[in-house]
């Protein structure tokens, strides 16, 4: 029979938080963590015509203000991909945001 003492429960604790810094399971948990959802424009050359540009959407859960996963995804854009970027548009917004309160100035009730 297990006991619910102080000793189990910093296990427990422990191998939850050990698997949850290996990787977060959901979006929840990296927008609990302050993660917003990241939209980037990339306008590129296209590799067989240089005068045009073509356009990419990118959207993913990033860290503002240094945006880590685009900064990753835009070097292996460089690195694997044959467009040169040409500019890249950033927009993000907190998706878990606190709620609002508003008072109303009348109550009207219908029966």
């Amino acid at each position: 029979m297990l006991r619910w003492d102080d000793r189990y429960v910093s296990i427990v604790v422990d191998v939850l938080l050990t698997t949850e810094s290996v990787a977060c399971m959901s979006n929840l948990c990296l927008q609990l963590r302050n993660y917003r959802l990241t939209t980037a424009e990339i306008l590129y050359h296209l590799p067989d015509h240089p005068g045009l540009l073509q356009s990419f959407v990118w959207q993913n859960l990033d860290l503002a203000p240094h945006f880590p996963e685009l900064r990753r995804f835009l070097d292996f854009w460089v690195r694997e991909i044959d467009g040169k970027l040409h500019s890249v548009k950033v927009a993000n917004a907190a998706v878990i945001t606190p709620g609002e309160i508003a008072h109303t100035r009348a109550s009207f009730s219908l029966h």
